[in-house]
């Protein structure tokens, strides 16, 4: 037999064969196999959370972990459920390098809308980080319609938007501290200076932008109506090293507080100047790069005796408020111990709360509607990791001294390598002392 014609044969019985074996009967997963298939595609479909803010500072990365974070804790829980069904949920970030000198704010903004045209995010966290890039992004947010929740950006213009334009604005929510709040716990913690050691001298120094400046005003404002004597207050522009003007001018003028107010990595080497210049004075106000916990190492124990805010709880663990202190702990198992005590003293606390509002929100709305998503955040009561969040009308969380009420920033003391709360009443483990100097 031809050797073609062989094969051509034993491949028409081979097919005789299969057309004639009977089929095998469905197995009892089989067809349920399909339809799981089928649901856990739609299931699988994330809800994306974009992160639009500036990623080198330790405001911007120390957020973006922290939001992550509870992202990775809640799809471990099954995720969210959207219309009875469950979806996970997925961030998506941007550097919008705002915090650099000399950044534009346009430049910024082509970065967020990068974000929206490109990863279509359902909802926004964390967001702007400078006061100036944040009213121009509400622009670009009320002409998307994207619910926006900004944790770092502090400009009181927020709230002045969506109280002048809610139909144009609603979609844009703030769950960090804002300058105005700053100032009332700065305000604060000089009224207990002037109270406990009978201080009525003060200096202030402060970075050139729109957060700083507005602080420092307000501090300065309380200061005059209230019978001290401000002897001093100068602004430095981003990247400023050198800072031994103000603290000789406040030496000579005999200032019992100095207020530094500072977000820029540069603005530690202030407190090495101080400690040159022998400034008897406490030093009490914000400094970003001393918030963590490594400022001691960082700083080599200059950092001694000055008072600190830390803007919302969280990165600070205060036994007064538990959360604080498994947030803590849970950002030392995902990131490592020294990303713990690395961790940024603005920021964190709330952009990890934020999603979990979020998710909360699009449950209670059923859907990713904005519209419906926004109407449940008006609504939105949470117990989180910086104490009871609650949104004013202004679409501003409510801050105030007691978890239980409101949200909470706090304050602590740098002693003998340790951060010690001092403020509010609810966090303070000692009290403020003065500083002694070598």
């Amino acid at each position: 037999m031809n050797r073609s014609l062989w094969f051509v044969l034993l491949a028409v019985a081979l097919i005789a064969v299969a057309c004639t074996a009977p089929a095998a009967a469905p197995s009892s997963s089989s067809a349920p196999a399909s339809s799981s298939a089928s649901a856990s595609s739609v299931a699988a479909e994330p809800i994306i959370l974009g992160v639009p803010t500036a990623l080198g500072t330790i405001e911007g990365g120390d957020s973006l972990k922290a939001a992550q974070m509870a992202v990775d804790e809640i799809n471990a829980k099954g995720g969210v459920s959207v219309g009875g069904k469950k979806r996970p949920l997925k961030i998506v970030s941007i550097d919008t390098r705002e915090a650099e000198a000399g950044i534009p704010v346009n430049d910024a903004l082509a970065a967020v809308e990068k974000l929206i045209l490109e990863q279509k995010p359902h909802a926004i966290v964390v967001g702007a980080f400078r006061s100036e890039v944040l009213p121009a992004s509400m622009d670009l947010i009320a002409k998307y319609k994207i619910p926006y929740m900004t944790s770092i950006g502090m400009s009181p213009t927020l709230q002045q938007k969506v109280t002048e334009d809610y139909a144009k604005y609603k979609y844009v929510f703030r769950n960090g501290l804002n300058s105005s709040y700053l100032v009332m716990y700065l305000n604060e913690t000089m009224k207990f200076l002037g109270t406990e050691f009978g201080f009525k001298k003060a200096y202030l120094a402060y970075q050139d932008v729109a957060w700083a400046k507005g602080t420092a005003g307000g501090v300065e404002a309380w200061f005059k109506s209230n019978g001290w004597e401000v002897v001093g207050s100068d602004a430095y522009p981003t990247g400023a090293t050198e800072f031994s003007s103000s603290l000789n001018k406040a030496k000579d003028g005999k200032a019992q507080v100095f207020v530094p107010i500072f977000d820029m990595p540069q603005s530690g080497i202030l407190l090495k100047q101080a400690r040159a210049t022998q400034l008897p004075a406490v030093l009490a106000g914000f400094i970003s790069p001393v918030a963590p916990a490594t400022a001691w190492k960082t700083f080599e124990g200059d950092v001694d005796g000055m008072v600190n805010f830390i803007f919302e709880i969280g990165p600070l663990p205060v036994k007064g408020i538990p959360a604080s202190v498994t947030f803590n702990d849970n950002f030392a198992k995902k990131y490592g111990e020294e990303a713990r005590a690395k961790m940024s003293g603005h920021g964190p606390g709330p952009a990890y709360d934020s999603v979990y509002i979020f998710a909360a929100a699009i449950e209670k709305a059923g859907s990713l509607d904005a519209d419906a998503v926004v109407t449940a955040l008006e609504a939105t009561d949470y117990n989180g990791v910086v104490g009871r969040v609650k949104f004013g009308k202004d679409h501003q969380a409510v801050y105030g001294l007691d978890p239980k009420e409101a949200s909470v920033g706090a304050a602590f003391q740098w002693r003998n390598g340790n951060r010690v709360p001092v403020f509010p009443a609810v966090a303070a483990e000692s009290k403020i002392q003065l500083p002694t100097f070598k």
